[in-house]
Parts: C-alpha cells; structure tokens; sequence
C-alpha cells in the first residue's frame, strides 16, 4: 500500500493530456489511489508503437475504459465519483455538464466531493471557450513577455510555465487544500484551475518589483531576467555553459576572486544598471578562456552561486542528483523522483503508466462499485 501523505485518498481522473494528467501524477506520487477513466481510443500522449512506459506523467495509477456516451457507462462513472474524495477533469467548459458529469450531479450523488477542474483561460471570461495551449496562456499574463533576450521574440519556455507551474501545481495545490477544508465541514467543492490564472499568481513577485519602480517591462534589463552581469548565463570554451546567480555583496565578491576580476574597478558597480552592459561582455570574455569543467572545479560548491548547465543526461548523471535519487528508472525509463520529500510518510512513484483499460475488475472490487448494466438508468 502506498506511504505517501495522500494513502487513502480516492483520485477519479478523467483522461485528458497536459497539466491535469500532470497533476493527478502528483497526488500519486504522494499516495493517492488514481483511478484513470479512459476511453477505447486508446494511447495518448505521442508514445511510440503505444508503449504506456513512456507516459510518465500517466504513472502511478489504475485505468478503467468507460464509454461516456453510454448511459449506462455514465452511471458507473458515477457510482465510482460516489466514492472519490476528489476528481480531476481538464475538458473545456460544458463538456464535463454535457456527458452528465458535471458538479451539480457529481455533489448531489458525493456532497463531499472535491472537483478539480483545469482549462487554460478559466471556466468563466470572454475567452473561456477558445482553443489554446501554454504557450498563449502564459502570453496573455505578460509572463512570457518577460522572457527572452532584448532584441530576440520571446522564447517558448517549454511549457513549464503554464501547463505544469500555473497548471498542475495549483490544482494540486488547491485539491489537497480543498481536502483539508472537507475534512473539517464535510463539505466538497469545485476549484476552477485556470492556467492563466496560475501564471499570473507565478509573477507575484515581479508585479511587486514593477510597482516598486525596480523592474521594466524591457526584456534582458533587469535583475534577475540576463539584464545584470552576475545573473546570467555565459558560454565556455569548449561550448558548454554555465549559469552564475552572484547576487548578494558576499557572493559577487567570490565572483570576482573566482574570475580574477577583483581588481578591476569597473566591476565595482555592483548594482549600476548602466554598467551592467559593459560588464557582461566582460565577464562573458573572461569565462570563454575555459572550459566547463575548468570553471566547475574552481567554482562548483562555492558560495559564488554557480551551476554549469546540463543537458537531461548530464543532469541524471550529476553527483549531487544521484545523492538525492532525484531521479529513478521505472519501467526501465528514467525519469524524475517524487518531490516533494516528506520524513514521515515518504513518497514514491507507485509504478508505470497503465495501460488503457488493465484494470476494470480490480478497480470496482477494491472501490466496491457495481458497473450499471441496462435498466439501471432509466
């Protein structure tokens, strides 16, 4: 049985790609029993020749196949909501209402439900019902704007800032908070996760700046975007990269020691935007004359706040991830460990993605629950 802080809490995901599969990986990670509704259609997701291994985000949870255009299908997904304490639905607005899953009929039959729902643009506002991806949610909250090099278009940052960090994680989020507040008043409720809401709530921080007077909404001039010298990434030379984040006074002059630039006075405005231009060329000059592994065994473990940028194989092979096991094989696929890591009940990944279907039977035995047969809906 699973050990995580969510064992014993019953997950109904309806299949979908994205931000909500994303999520209802991270409830099993931490020990939730997912119980995936699939359709006949079957693999999702791009995996090659339809090998489930692939999926990872599909990992760690069981898979039933219900038709829900059937009525009768309809009814045994119900009777499995009966018995979630949460549910996870990334359909456009309407469609979940429309199959005659929607929350009103979902809480009539399960008061205590918590019913997590994920869109991009929200289940309300003037673009609710359009089509997108990440890449537009995160345009239309000025984060994506904010990315990139001044004279360059702006970067597609994957889809990490939208689909996963304003997606999945705040309905994550917002599922284990709704779980905490059912506990208490028996009651359930819907969460309407939207994607540009959730990226908008990532750029707290720069809002604050930007009303502080101490960020523009010029791109690569600014604190923590490439616009300063100590912040940014610089190429070595044999081609490899490595990122320097020397910030705070104590850590910029272990910057400049590390470098052999203490003793050029330039490099004392620390903080003087106008300089920051000049002093990046130079600092991108002084970094060029070795190689990443030179620059790693001079500044690797330093307080100069120093990491060399590693591709995903290298980032698996790291010592210091290997230390951490942050990441696993599953299935013989490689992939990240659970996160976050908890001392008491311990997450884990609970297994591979399933494949579509495998597990009807189990599934209404363990959750008790009798598949409607014709009659049963009238």
């Amino acid at each position: 049985m699973a050990s995580g802080p969510l064992a014993g809490i019953k997950v109904v995901e309806f299949a979908g790609i994205g931000p909500g599969p994303f999520c209802a990986m991270l409830l099993s990670d931490m020990g939730a029993d997912v119980v995936r509704v699939d359709r006949e259609s079957g693999v999702r997701g791009g995996s090659p020749r339809g090998a489930t291994v692939y999926q990872v985000s599909s990992r760690g949870r069981r898979s039933v196949v219900l038709d829900l255009k059937n009525s009768e299908d309809v009814e045994t997904a119900l009777r499995l909501v009966e018995k979630a304490d949460a549910l996870v639905e990334g359909f456009r607005p309407g469609v979940m209402e429309r199959l005659g899953l929607g929350p009103d009929v979902a809480l009539a039959r399960n008061p205590k439900l918590v019913y997590g729902r994920m869109t991009g643009w929200g289940q309300t506002g003037t673009l609710s019902h359009a089509a997108g991806h990440d890449l537009n949610y995160i345009a239309l909250t000025g984060a994506l704007h904010a990315i990139g090099r001044k004279h360059d278009s702006p970067p597609p940052p994957l889809n990490l800032v939208g689909d996963f960090g304003g997606g999945a994680l705040y309905l994550a989020m917002g599922i284990c908070a709704a779980l905490v507040e059912a506990a208490r008043s028996g009651k359930g409720q819907v969460i309407d996760c939207a994607m540009t809401d959730g990226a908008a709530s990532l750029a707290a921080v720069f809002f604050g700046m930007r009303a502080a007077g101490l960020w523009t909404d010029e791109r690569d001039a600014n604190l923590l975007d490439g616009g300063a010298h100590f912040y940014d990434t610089y190429e070595c030379k044999d081609g490899g990269w490595v990122s320097i984040a020397a910030i705070e006074p104590q850590f910029y002059a272990l910057l400049l020691e590390k470098t052999g630039l203490a003793g050029d006075p330039e490099f004392q405005a620390h903080m003087d935007r106008a300089a920051w231009p000049k002093l990046s060329d130079k600092l991108a000059a002084v970094i060029k004359t070795k190689t990443r592994v030179e620059w790693c065994a001079i500044m690797e473990g330093s307080d100069v706040c120093f990491a060399p940028v590693l591709s995903w194989q290298e980032a698996v092979e790291h010592p210091h991830n290997q230390s951490r096991q942050t990441f696993v094989t599953v299935a013989g696929v490689v992939q990240p460990n659970a996160a976050p890591r908890f001392s008491r009940t311990p997450s884990a990944v609970q297994g591979p993605a399933p494949t579509v279907g495998a597990h009807n039977d189990d599934v209404f035995a363990d959750w008790n629950v009798r598949p409607a047969r014709p009659g049963d809906v009238a």
